[in-house]
């Protein structure tokens, strides 16, 4: 067994090593001896497989995109700290949800291992970049133009104008499009095959927007662009009221993903779902009714038939061809002008033994009896509300309801001083078409006031569902004599927090519910103690330490936190203390971490007794983390021999990585 030396992140990036990497592992064929990437060859796999390459293709380019691909690609710069007051306390000591402070494209970076494939669907009401939002890019990567010139591929004088843009700010469409790319990007590793994002837009991005997301997620992968009406009336603008916004809809893999449908609101099933059956198996039960024949229905074969009413006489569709003999599910095949009910005989009796069938004596009705007269019935066939709640309908691509008018209604409710939120039950409304299961992670990393945990909490509230969130926002300052100013909030991050304790309590009020997970865990991006300072540049050895590695109690924390994150833990996953002889370990899904100073010969050989105890079989990890600068040549090398020979009598194979 030989010790892993292992720096957590790589510190050699470009802008497209990772599309490299994948491309190597696939393809290991395509890269010569150096690792470097032979086209011929990849050309002649695509030959050989006889894929057809398309002859026309474009693409969204602009100032600032090889940059805004190294941003994606670049590890992140900073360290995860737990909020262990907040944390601890009962409400919120259990919970699955997530509220994570902190630049968001450092947040998604962070997340990556753990939560990969993980989050079923994305909301973001990014910044729209209207000139009057206050998007401003800000940028705190520091590179030289030569450094940034080498890892982007990029000329001097290119890189020099993206760094102004970045260094400076700025609101162009180089600089929104430069935030957005690697934030999309990264946040696409999250998705879960069958998963959904859906970004609200205005018009000033809207159409880079969609050519960004067809080159990220692929053509394929649009589902569709939903016209938003945001409010109504106004007379501002100078040729038209912006009366309207966007979401664009993508799926990760669209093959994979279900069809969105839309629940049956309590308007419809106040004016349509408005019968309850009084009798039978399904008595109690609210029904609607819909006509057996529509004139909208085409002609098919074996749908023109002649049904028996309860007078005897016999009804058809309006039409010219009659069945040749008379009786019920007698049948004809119709011509491109003859009526058909909606259903083949055989469905239509199995629906009429059910009890389902209706005939109803009218004077409007549009079919013809067995003498050639308007007859007096008209058939209908019983649509059971429980059904169609389960079945759901095919959405609009526009809607109408839900304006930003009621979100300040319900902000104002809670006392939440917040401008330009979107409605919770909008969210709510795209959390259920996407038709989320009820232990499903939903994602929103420009949180805002928290409108998206606010409508999983509805969500979970009416249908007893666990769902879980994850909200990213950045702790930018609130606007000096702002309402919220005033109330005594610095941060948008308090608003946010704020709010997720109040919707808790009125969620469970409105919905009557005690099952509701109230709770929600607080993490946020913390400065990597260990990176030495540099004002001139960006050092790319992420990891140079100081000589001093006592640590605090919270930078201590903030360590096991991060590497648990990096090796794939949900922030949600327990961490439990391992004493070994008066030396704390921890153990995290079968990873053993020794982060503190004072290992001894006495913690190896409890360490050795532990792995060994049979009758422990829950103490079985598979790798243990040590951080190096705490551990000294003399006790690598006897943790390293002491593995190699102990008896091993749980055969555990065990990574020994040694971590900086």
């Amino acid at each position: 067994m030989n010790i892993k030396e292992e720096t957590v992140y790589s510190n050699v990036e470009t802008a497209s090593s990772k599309q490299l990497a994948i491309l190597k592992k696939h393809f290991p064929n395509c890269f010569d001896r150096d690792g470097k990437f032979i086209q011929e060859r990849m050309l002649e796999v695509v030959n050989e497989s006889e894929i057809e390459l398309s002859k026309e293709s474009y693409a969204l380019n602009w100032l600032g995109k090889s940059y805004s691909r190294l941003l994606a690609n670049l590890p992140p710069k900073t360290l995860i700290r737990a909020d262990v007051e907040h944390n601890s306390q009962d409400k919120h000591k259990h919970s699955n949800n997530l509220l994570i402070k902190g630049d968001n494209l450092e947040v998604l970076k962070h997340l990556v291992n753990a939560y990969s494939e993980e989050v079923k669907m994305i909301y973001i009401d990014p910044p729209y970049n209207t000139g009057s939002d206050g998007f401003v890019y800000n940028d705190d990567r520091k590179f030289t133009k030569e450094q940034l010139a080498e890892l982007a591929g990029l000329d001097i004088d290119e890189a020099e104008r993206i760094l102004s843009f970045a260094d400076k700010g700025s609101n162009s469409h180089s600089a929104w499009l430069t935030f957005i790319y690697p934030r999309l990007y990264v946040s696409r590793e999250l998705l879960s095959s069958e998963g959904v994002i859906f970004v609200s837009i205005g018009n000033d991005e809207v159409g880079q927007l969609r050519l960004m997301l067809d080159e990220i997620y692929g053509e394929h992968n649009f589902i569709t662009m939903i016209a938003r009406q945001m409010k109504s009336g106004g007379a501002k603008g100078s040729f038209f009221t912006p009366n309207v916004e966007y979401i664009l809809v993508y799926a990760k893999e669209k093959l994979k993903t279900k069809n969105f449908r839309a629940s049956i609101s309590d308007e419809q099933i106040k004016t349509y779902y408005n019968k309850v059956e009084s009798s039978g198996v399904r008595s109690g039960e609210k029904f609607g009714e819909e006509r057996l024949y529509k004139a909208s229905l085409d002609a098919r074969p074996n749908q023109r038939y002649w049904i028996e009413c309860p007078d005897g006489s016999f009804v058809i569709p309006p039409g010219s061809t009659l069945p040749n003999a008379l009786g019920d599910g007698c049948k004809v095949t119709p011509n491109k002008d003859d009526g058909v009910w909606k259903w083949t005989y055989d469905r239509y009796k199995q629906e009429y033994d059910k009890g389902n069938i209706v005939f109803k004596v009218t004077r409007t009705s549009a079919l013809v009896n067995n003498a050639n007269e308007k007859s007096k019935y008209n058939i209908y066939n019983k649509l059971w509300l429980s059904e169609q709640q389960e079945k759901g309908k095919v959405p609009s691509d526009i809607i109408l309801n839900w304006e930003n008018r009621e979100s300040s209604a319900e902000l104002k409710k809670m006392d939440i001083p917040f401008d330009y939120a979107k409605p919770s039950n909008l969210i709510k409304y795209l959390i259920e078409l996407v038709r989320t299961d009820k232990s499903d992670i939903i994602l929103d990393f420009f949180a805002g006031s928290g409108t998206t945990g606010h409508a999983v909490q509805k969500v979970n509230a009416k249908d007893g569902g666990n769902r879980s969130y994850i909200l990213v926002q950045i702790p930018e300052a609130v606007e000096a004599g702002s309402e919220a100013f005033k109330k005594g909030y610095k941060e948008i991050t308090e608003l946010t927090q704020a709010r997720l304790l109040k919707v808790a309590e009125q969620v469970q009020d409105e919905f009557d519910t005690n099952n509701l997970d109230k709770g929600f865990k607080v993490y946020e991006v913390a400065k990597d103690f260990r990176i030495e300072e540099d004002d001139k540049e960006l050092t790319l050895s992420n990891l140079t330490m100081f000589d001093d590695v006592l640590l605090t109690e919270d930078q201590y924390q903030t360590l096991l936190t991060t590497w648990a994150l990096y090796d794939g833990s949900a922030l949600t996953t327990p961490i439990y203390d391992i004493d070994l002889d008066g030396y704390t370990a921890h153990m995290c899904d079968r990873r053993l971490y020794m982060i503190a100073s004072d290992f001894t010969s006495n913690a190896l050989k409890a360490l050795l007794r532990k792995l060994d105890d049979t009758d422990n079989k829950d103490f079985d990890p598979n790798k243990i983390v040590y951080y190096a600068n705490n551990f000294d040549s003399v006790k690598q090398m006897e943790l390293n021999e002491a593995l190699k020979s102990y008896a091993n009598k749980k055969s555990i194979e065990i990574d020994v990585v040694a971590r900086n």
